[in-house]
């Protein structure tokens, strides 16, 4: 019986308090009240085959976004209570997604600037070479500077451009044209003029000035032999790099690519301010007016370390959530193709010729270790075998002098190593910054530049790399190559250069997963960004692209070649 009476007594007192919400003055505004008291989310990512770069969860089917950061991740079940009113549903019909791709090495600006004036990547004779500079040159006045490049002799197989190509073209117009790695470039008779430069000028230390058989400069000047010509060239108005950084932007976000580490305008016979003022007058001027489109995370000069370490001091490294202060870059060597990459054997082709050592190294070692007291991370351009092991010895003696933090030191490019120099990187601790559509272009070159045996063996080990335990982040060097992740995932797995029927060193590729991860959550470790980038984690920025493939078994066996949209803190920003 008494249990009769309370279970009366409850059912009445039930029937009183639902009387009572139903004639509140809005029974609506007490539901909606309750329902925003949750963290609903604005978007949910549904049906879809989400590849997270995360060990912890590697696939989810579902994601959802709340103020441009994930929220959950998982199966449908687990973000269903986070979809409210007015949360908008992407289903995607199981198209894969992708974290959004970190390019570990760019030069942004640059690259935008590029897009802009005479583009020679791809030229495969010299008649459609002389074409392109003539048609750019119909657009100057005369005495006006006519600027391109990204021309590779590698794609025709002749000779090197010379002055003599441009003079009959740009008689009244002085012209500098870059070769794709910028450690060389062409200069016709004018520029040459202007320069100063005449047989009796010297090589500069770190350069050369290349003569033709009567002993007269034939145009083409290498690494800091640059600098006699680019001082003579005017710098580009603030609203032509301000431009170029929108162009740049643009052009990244086409190919999934929502970051960036970007090493500036500084290269071998630059200016060092350069980066500088493009932080103040380019990056932060965009940043104050809401038009940052993807992210950069900003490497300066070494020589300037001293000025970073204080603003970092002074500001921290993150100055909003689009610009990340990183570290300080220098150049040990130049390249391959330019015959400046510093090798322990002398070149196959050039019996006489073992490189250039572009720096003093004692003063690189001196300013490598007091950026390092100062917390700074350090990156260093090598490329020849004898360049990369310079680098890992100096890194190493800092180590030994400065002890052991987590500093995550990089070597950018690491292109042809001594087989027993791979293992090097993962013992010490080392990235390997590296970009795999360079082999695309070097594969030939290295192997009529090295010889066939010292090409196989110390070219491109992305795979000897990782067996011996280093974290590989990828990159492009735009615009040396294309800013195209998924072309350099590709090159990766596959190493198929053109021309070639076989992959290039085989067992130098690497497995597709390996390949994401240097572009995505690696590529966040190398740049100290893994905690807020590079998967598709709770709390991490909901940057990802969205390819064509319907499955990962279809993009397994055939990467896709472009992205579909692209979305930056939840918001599509391609198309």
């Amino acid at each position: 019986m008494a249990f009769g009476r309370n279970l009366a007594f409850f059912l009445a007192a039930a029937g009183v308090a639902l009387f009572a919400i139903a004639f509140l003055p809005s029974f609506d505004s007490f539901w909606s009240s309750w329902r925003k008291g949750r963290k609903v989310a604005e978007m949910v990512v549904l049906n879809a085959t989400i590849y997270t770069s995360d060990a912890s969860l590697p696939f989810a089917e579902a994601m959802a976004v709340r103020d441009g950061r994930i929220l959950r991740v998982g199966d449908f079940s687990t973000i269903q209570d986070l979809i409210g009113d007015n949360t908008y549903k992407l289903n995607l019909n199981g198209n894969v997604v992708l974290p959004g791709f970190i390019d570990s090495h760019v030069h942004l600006i640059i690259g935008g600037l590029q897009l802009m004036r005479a583009e020679l990547g791809g030229i495969r004779n010299k008649e459609d070479f002389v074409a392109k500079v003539t048609e750019a040159v119909k657009e100057k006045t005369p005495g006006q500077w006519v600027l391109g490049g990204g021309w590779n002799i590698d794609l025709w197989g002749g000779h090197y451009p010379e002055a003599s190509w441009l003079d009959d073209i740009a008689p009244q117009n002085p012209v500098w044209l870059s070769r794709m790695d910028r450690h060389m470039g062409v200069a016709n008779s004018l520029a040459l003029k202007n320069s100063g430069i005449t047989r009796d000028t010297p090589d500069p230390a770190g350069g050369s000035i290349l003569k033709n058989s009567d002993g007269e400069p034939n145009g083409l000047l290498v690494d800091s032999a640059m600098e006699l010509v680019l001082n003579t060239i005017p710098e580009e108005s603030l609203e032509e790099r301000r431009e170029a950084l929108f162009v740049a932007s643009r052009h990244a976000l086409t190919r999934g690519v929502t970051t960036v580490v970007d090493m500036g305008r500084f290269f071998t016979g630059a200016s060092v301010e350069n980066s500088w003022v493009d932080l103040s007058e380019v990056y932060q001027w965009a940043d104050s007016l809401g038009k940052m489109m993807i992210r950069v995370c900003l490497f300066f000069p070494l020589p300037t370390w001293s000025r970073l370490a204080e603003l970092i001091r002074d500001k921290g490294h993150r100055l909003s959530e689009w610009i990340h202060v990183g570290g300080v870059k220098y150049f040990a060597d130049g390249s391959l193709g330019s015959n400046s990459a510093l090798l322990h054997e002398a070149y196959e082709d050039n019996p006489i010729n073992y490189g250039i050592q572009i720096v003093d190294f004692d003063w690189l070692s001196n300013a490598t270790l007091h950026s390092d007291m100062s917390g700074l991370q350090v990156a260093i351009h090598a490329i020849g075998d004898k360049a990369n092991d310079m680098v890992l010895d100096m890194y190493s003696s800092v180590v030994s002098t400065n002890g052991i933090r987590d500093r995550r030191f990089r070597i950018e490019h690491a292109q042809h190593l001594l087989p027993s120099t791979a293992p090097r990187f993962g013992q010490e601790q080392v990235i390997p910054s590296v970009q795999p559509d360079h082999l695309l272009d070097d594969a030939a070159a290295a192997e009529n530049k090295l010889g066939i045996k010292r090409a196989h063996q110390g070219s491109y080990l992305f795979q000897s790399l990782l067996d011996g335990g280093a974290r590989l982040a990828f990159g492009s060097d735009w615009p040396v190559t294309d800013i195209n992740p998924l072309r350099a995932i590709k090159t990766a797995i596959h190493r198929k250069p053109p021309g070639f029927d076989h992959a290039w060193i085989p067992t130098e590729r690497v497995f597709l997963d390996d390949a994401l991860k240097a572009h995505t959550i690696s590529a966040a470790y190398a740049c100290f960004l893994d905690k807020e980038l590079g998967s598709l984690s709770p709390g991490k920025f909901a940057d990802f692209v969205v390819l064509p493939a319907n499955s990962w078994t279809e993009f397994a066996e055939n990467p896709s070649n472009f992205v579909s949209a692209t979305f930056v803190n939840g918001k599509q920003a391609y198309p």
